[in-house]
């Protein structure tokens, strides 16, 4: 049997339903490289009481570990946010089922329903894009602004996610890059910055790219770009940033 768990967003936001399952398991996964965890993992083995055993890329995406111990015994993998997020973790049930291994999904809060706290509405959301970091002057990769000009025409905010590792300052350096070379009205796009959401140290910026590059931020954290707001999701936002 598989469980496949979502944590949610902070080191106790995890169901009790699921902690009861995971009372019951043989084994567990901790998937550790989809996100830059708010909490460590030894942290996260206080609150469920049970060792975990960490899984990278590798063990998740190429290796059939989890599947074959799955065959055998009760085995869950803890994911960071909601488990079906990212499409990794939709080809592991995937895989799963191929080997006729039973596989059961615990959902949870995720960073696509915490930005709600920006006081924006989530109907009107567009495409979700991540940030990936740029290695090189020849690998700097800009779909993510491709992704904003789309949501913008149909009036939609954009949620962006940052690379593992990438910080918001080195994230809004590229929007300052592409000001300079691909389009200047970058510099006065509105930005919001939302910082380990779903935590009790949650903070929400907001401003122009100038202003916000001048601050520093912790991580997880990812951008939002918003489009035309209503009154209401301005005022809210207004009454919610945080200040430093």
């Amino acid at each position: 049997m598989l469980y496949l768990i979502g944590l949610g967003l902070d080191k106790k936001g995890i169901s009790l339903e699921a902690l009861e399952i995971l009372g019951r398991c043989n084994k567990i996964y901790f998937e550790n490289y989809t996100v830059d965890f708010p909490y460590s993992a030894k942290e996260l083995e206080k609150v469920i009481g049970k060792k975990v055993s960490i899984a990278d890329r590798k063990i998740v995406e190429e290796k059939n570990d989890i599947v074959n111990d799955a065959k055998k015994k009760k085995v869950a993998v803890l994911v960071y946010g909601d488990p079906l997020s990212a499409t990794t973790h939709v080809d592991l049930l995937m895989r799963a089922k191929k080997e006729k291994v039973k596989t059961k999904v615990f959902h949870s809060a995720s960073i696509i329903n915490a930005v709600s706290e920006t006081g924006l509405q989530l109907y009107k959301f567009g495409k979700t894009a991540s940030i990936a970091r740029w290695q090189s002057p020849s690998y700097r990769p800009e779909s993510f602004y491709d992704v904003i000009i789309d949501n913008k025409r149909i009036n939609a905010h954009t949620l962006l996610l940052l690379d593992i590792g990438l910080s918001v300052r080195e994230a809004l350096s590229y929007f300052e890059s592409m000001a300079k070379t691909r389009d200047a009205q970058i510099s006065g796009w509105d930005f919001i910055v939302c910082e380990r959401a779903g935590t009790a140290k949650q903070k929400i910026y907001y401003g122009k790219i100038n202003d916000l590059v001048k601050k520093k931020f912790s991580l997880p954290a990812c951008l939002i770009i918003p489009t035309e707001m209503h009154f209401l999701e301005k005022e809210f936002l207004e009454s919610v940033k945080s200040k430093r």
